[in-house]
């Protein structure tokens, strides 16, 4: 169900300047974060706000904004369709990441449908070495399905 959730918000972006997409701004709202406006890192609220939807009694990570702290999320899985997938970003050491849910791959990359990916919710290609961790909600069985995709996308190299 969270996956039905991000597919319908496919093109949701920020708004340039100084005003936010008030779409997302409710997102934050609906989860009671102080959120000031989407110049700032959106990832793990677009996560958080499909798995509210999709998986309500789902314990969701403290500060959903940190994308690194969905790796406390659930449980381990491997990717599969609907996981929700933890990258690092800059560096593995870092503090930064990206997270998004896993719609598919290809021999090196996964293919993730999040939000901040070019300022939108968009599907982007992430290198699998970047991965940090697959997660599903406690209680939900693995699918264990994955799909195989081809695409001529660039390969996404910094989401925020």
């Amino acid at each position: 169900a969270w996956l039905l959730e991000a597919e319908r918000l496919k093109g949701v972006a920020e708004v340039a300047g100084r005003e936010s997409n008030p779409v997302i701004l409710n997102w934050a709202e609906g989860l009671h974060l102080d959120y000031a406006g989407d110049d700032i890192p959106w990832c793990g609220l677009f996560v958080a706000h499909c798995m509210r939807i999709g998986a309500p009694d789902a314990p969701l990570p403290s500060n959903v904004l940190g994308a690194r702290n969905w790796q406390q999320f659930g449980r381990r899985v491997d990717p599969e369709i609907g996981a929700i997938l933890v990258f690092w970003r800059g560096s593995k050491s870092g503090w930064k990441g990206h997270v998004g849910f896993y719609v598919g791959e290809d021999a090196n990359c996964y293919f993730v449908l999040g939000g901040n990916q070019s300022d939108a919710v968009t599907i982007a290609r992430i290198s699998k070495n970047r991965l940090l961790s697959a997660r599903i909600p406690e209680g939900v069985s693995p699918s264990r399905k994955t799909v195989q995709l081809t695409s001529a996308a660039a390969l996404s190299t910094n989401e925020a």
